[in-house]
């Protein structure tokens, strides 16, 4: 999924002189093509992480549209009052890529998971995030943000996995995507949970529980409006996500449902314990430890469907 992305950068800045490339020690190689191509319009500047926020917010002064690249516990834990001040208070048309969002990094230890990356970047006003499930789909919707309005968070996953968007149905920032239809139980998935939100479904079916799945590859804005027009008949509401449980996906979830809807359905949120990981261990296993599993997933929908407490 990064190198799709970056790959997309290089070729929108073939299309369009305004578009700069600004990382912070990625490792030789990095775009090697658009370095040797264009070197005016590639910067890496080492590990400067709150100096590379403040460069692209100048660049961006200057008219051009800068795509900023790094590791994302560095790009929004670590660079949140630049974010803030230098990007959003001017509404300035910078992209934040952030590798590796959730537990992908966890064999590096708490210091470089992105649990909370979502929680900081929605709350900030003017601020765009998005968490596309596979490269495919990161593919489709980089062109959209080269005239995106304003500052906009890129979450992207480890690479690799599991090609389930497709192409005919597109993507479009804003719009959440409807890959089953709901029954009695509707998931919303955001990033890569949205391949277990569809192998829990297959589970859940089996035992004959219709179950959908809504992809909001766009966590801010949320598609508000395509949720509302699904919850007909639905009997359990459920929020995936790799990330705190404080804050994130399902937390807006809840809010935009609470200011547009009453009574509210039942709701099951979905994600990472409320604490960092106490060890080292690979994406698979974290997850699986946090109960997000495809099989867990399904059991504890099953459970609560079935009006038994969840596990």
């Amino acid at each position: 999924m990064r190198k799709s992305a970056l790959n997309a950068v290089h070729q929108l800045a073939q299309q369009d002189e305004r578009v700069v490339f600004v990382g912070s020690d990625l490792g030789a190689g990095t775009l090697e093509p658009m370095r040797e191509e264009m070197p005016e319009r590639f910067f890496m500047e080492g590990i400067s992480e709150q100096h590379i926020i403040g460069m692209a917010a100048g660049l961006a002064m200057e008219g051009y549209i800068p795509y900023v690249n790094t590791i994302a516990t560095f790009l929004t834990r670590r660079c949140l009052e630049q974010i803030a001040v230098d990007l959003c208070m001017h509404n300035l048309p910078v992209r934040l890529i952030g590798n590796g969002g959730g537990v992908v990094y966890a064999p590096l230890g708490p210091t470089h998971t992105a649990t909370e990356d979502i929680a900081l970047m929605r709350v900030l006003p003017e601020m765009t995030v998005i968490a596309p499930c596979d490269a495919d789909e990161i593919k489709r919707l980089m062109p959209q943000t080269l005239e995106w309005p304003g500052p906009l968070y890129i979450r992207l996953a480890k690479g690799g996995d599991e090609i389930v968007s497709q192409a005919e149905a597109g993507s479009t920032i804003g719009e959440a995507l409807l890959m089953r239809e709901p029954g009695r139980v509707l998931l919303l998935s955001t990033g890569i949970m949205t391949q277990r939100a569809l192998q829990a479904a297959e589970l859940l079916a089996a035992k004959g529980i219709d179950t959908g799945v809504l992809h909001c590859h766009t966590v801010k804005p949320l598609d508000i409006k395509q949720l509302l027009a699904l919850l007909s008949g639905i009997e359990l509401l459920v929020t995936l996500e790799e990330h705190t449980l404080a804050g994130g996906f399902g937390s807006s979830v809840i809010e935009l449902l609470s200011d547009s809807l009453q009574p509210l359905p039942p709701v099951l949120r979905m994600g990472l314990p409320d604490r960092y990981n106490g060890g080292y261990g690979s994406q698979n296993h974290l997850l699986t430890s946090a109960g997000l599993d495809a099989v867990d997933i399904a059991r504890q929908v099953a459970q609560r469907i079935n009006g038994d407490a969840p596990a």
